[in-house]
């Protein structure tokens, strides 16, 4: 792999010498190709030695001619793979040799006593061996080298493994940008599977239910003439179905409410705002349509902070603001109760900062002694 870098390097830099003259750029995107086919080979076997998976992110070298050049210059992996074509080439190259050597270098010195007189002018370690006494202290020679074959290849192997990683390994920015994205991506199917489940029990088990209430309560006006008792199990089934139906409902609307679909997440927040026991003013600063599992997130966060300062805060009104400052949706509620609020564990406000965490979002609380009190909640929303 060393010697591979270094005829690599040796190539990309001929080609960027000739790009004056528009030939080095003719041949700079099948180099830059056949260059990350032997990053990613080094990178598997990074990966395979130290039992680490090795980040991979390249621009796609796609269309035109002028097209692909200007994908390989201005992808920044290209001149971190070229840094380390340099550095593995002269680095690999030595660390191979060395790692090959040394057990050479034990079987030849072992084996002197056997055909010095044969060879004229055979030397161990820069001293003739023209006796046999210079002849068997080869064997003390290769023993010396053996022991250097068993201990130096492991951590020099370990030693150019990390080294490739570190210098083919992407910048933190991309490598967050990558963990963002897929973190994204399972929380968006997570919210699917969560409307599923949301559409499951209102079309189905809902609906099930409502027609075991109606079958009930005809039962229950068919017992008119029945035993007192058996009137009496029948209401109680009644109440049963009624009670297990309400919770159902409740249930359904915890999972995804479906103002969020309906109205967006302007409208779910005025509809929580005017089923709130405490005056509450909605503010929204032009908020676009977020993925789904956002706008969930911040729903159940104003709803959260309502019904905390609804029960704790003694507050006579309220205000919630929505906005997005760049690619952040901001959620404040604010209320001019007593103030004095605090975070506890297992508490409503634990529970904001939970939800909004998995986004790499982070809730912060204001609450100084006579108020006002506001919750602040900030969003990644441009994953």
């Amino acid at each position: 792999m060393g010697l591979l870098a270094l005829v690599m390097f040796s190539a990309v830099t001929f080609a960027a010498a000739l790009a004056p003259a528009g030939v080095g750029l003719a041949v700079m995107p099948a180099l830059a190709s056949w260059t990350r086919r032997l990053a990613s080979r080094q990178r598997r076997r990074v990966a395979a030695f130290l039992g680490t998976p090795a980040a991979e992110r390249y621009q796609p070298i796609e269309g035109a001619l002028p097209l692909r050049v200007r994908a390989v210059l201005s992808d920044p992996a290209t001149y971190r793979d070229f840094v380390w074509l340099l550095v593995h080439g002269v680095a690999g190259t030595a660390a191979g040799y060395l790692a090959l050597a040394l057990p050479l270098f034990a079987v030849n010195a072992l084996t002197v006593p056997l055909w010095w007189r044969a060879v004229p002018g055979t030397s161990l370690l820069g001293y003739p061996v023209d006796s046999w006494p210079s002849a068997l202290s080869g064997i003390a020679v290769g023993l010396g080298y053996a022991l250097l074959a068993l201990v130096v290849p492991v951590p020099l192997a370990r030693l150019s493994a990390r080294l490739s990683g570190l210098l083919l390994r992407p910048p933190r920015q991309a490598r967050l940008a990558v963990v963002n994205a897929a973190r994204a991506a399972a929380l968006e199917a997570h919210e699917q599977e969560l409307k599923r489940i949301e559409r499951d029990l209102h079309d189905e088990t809902q609906n099930r239910l409502v027609g075991v209430l109606m079958n009930l309560g005809m039962l229950e006006r068919s017992l008119a003439e029945a035993p007192e008792h058996t009137r009496r199990l029948a209401e109680r089934a009644h109440e049963a179905a009624s009670d297990a139906l309400t919770h159902l409902r409740r249930v359904v609307r915890t999972i995804h409410p479906p103002v969020l679909t309906e109205r967006g997440l302007d409208g779910a927040i005025a509809a929580l705002a005017a089923s709130s026991p405490v005056p509450c003013a909605v503010a929204v600063d032009d908020v676009p349509r977020l993925p789904a599992a956002v706008e969930t997130a911040a729903y159940f966060a104003v709803a959260e902070a309502l019904t905390n300062l609804a029960k704790h805060s003694g507050a006579g009104s309220a205000h919630v603001r929505l906005r997005t400052e760049g690619a952040v949706l901001v959620v404040e509620v604010e209320d001019d109760g007593r103030g004095g609020a605090q975070v506890r564990p297992g508490g409503g406000l634990a529970g904001i900062d939970r939800r909004v965490a998995a986004f790499s979002g982070r809730t912060m609380l204001t609450s100084p002694p006579g108020g006002p009190t506001v919750v602040r909640v900030e969003v990644p929303c441009g994953l």
